[in-house]
């Protein structure tokens, strides 16, 4: 199995077609031709993600984050991005992205994110390109979700403006940042709660003026949920591929 095969089945599971237009999904760096001794997935490419792929015998390493997104002029030591791609191409590893394209594939991206919240009944939000809904099975307070939601997700912390005795019953999720444009349908949906890794602060107060919670998470404490799912998936389909997954850039809870 080589890295342009893998990069064809992410492709039909992930298509190219949904990635936004700012992005840069598939491979990246490395070489079409090279057969897949194993792979690491990673939230991102950095040298200790590089560094635990040699530990482990891998030379394919996939990603959510893309380490390029746009042109480079130069590929040098002068820089992180720089050091990561010159250190990726002398230990010969390839590094293929599967970003937006997969955030908009919700049985692996905010479906995973509910999972690990314990929902058992989270479901797409109509009107939203990207998020789903799901309900407590008890309504809490929210000064005891946003502490369920650091250990659930092993977020290193949380933020919230709003009051800790504020009630919550119905949850909207969606992983990475949260998209303005997402508000009406989050509305018509009834979510009294939003989680996201990143919301503006703006956002938060008119989310608020309307009764709308908001939980911000970590970006990377929320899209850490899609990791196993990828090495599940991949597992499936490559049972005689070692796959390891890179937990180098998760943080532990310190609530």
């Amino acid at each position: 199995m080589n890295v342009n095969e893998i990069e064809k089945y992410l492709f039909e599971v992930f298509p190219a077609e949904n990635a936004l237009d700012y992005d840069n999904v598939g491979l990246i760096a490395g070489d079409r031709e090279k057969v897949v001794s194993a792979i690491l997935i990673s939230l991102d490419l950095t040298d200790k993600a590089i560094e635990e792929a040699r530990s482990v015998g891998a030379n394919l390493i996939i990603t959510h984050h893309p380490v390029i997104f746009g042109g480079i002029k130069t590929l040098t030591m002068d820089d992180a991005v720089g050091r990561t791609l010159v250190s990726l191409v002398k230990t010969g590893i390839s590094v293929i992205a599967c970003h937006t394209n997969l955030d908009l594939t919700d049985e692996f991206g905010n479906l995973a994110i509910a999972e690990k919240l314990g929902a058992k009944d989270a479901k797409p939000v109509d009107g939203v390109t990207c998020g789903v809904i799901f309900g407590l099975e008890e309504e809490m307070s929210l000064k005891e979700y946003c502490a369920k939601v650091a250990a659930d997700l092993g977020s290193s912390g949380i933020i919230t403006i709003n009051s800790p005795d504020n009630k919550v019953k119905n949850v909207f999720v969606q992983g990475g940042a949260f998209d303005e444009d997402s508000i009406p349908g989050v509305l018509k949906s009834g979510a009294d709660t939003v989680i996201s890794g990143e919301i503006k602060h703006h956002i938060c107060v008119g989310l608020e003026q309307l009764g709308v919670n908001t939980i911000i998470a970590g970006h990377s404490a929320t899209e850490q949920a899609y990791l196993p799912k990828m090495k599940q998936l991949l597992s499936e389909k490559y049972p005689g591929i070692t796959i390891t997954v890179n937990y180098n850039n998760e943080v532990s809870s310190i609530l």
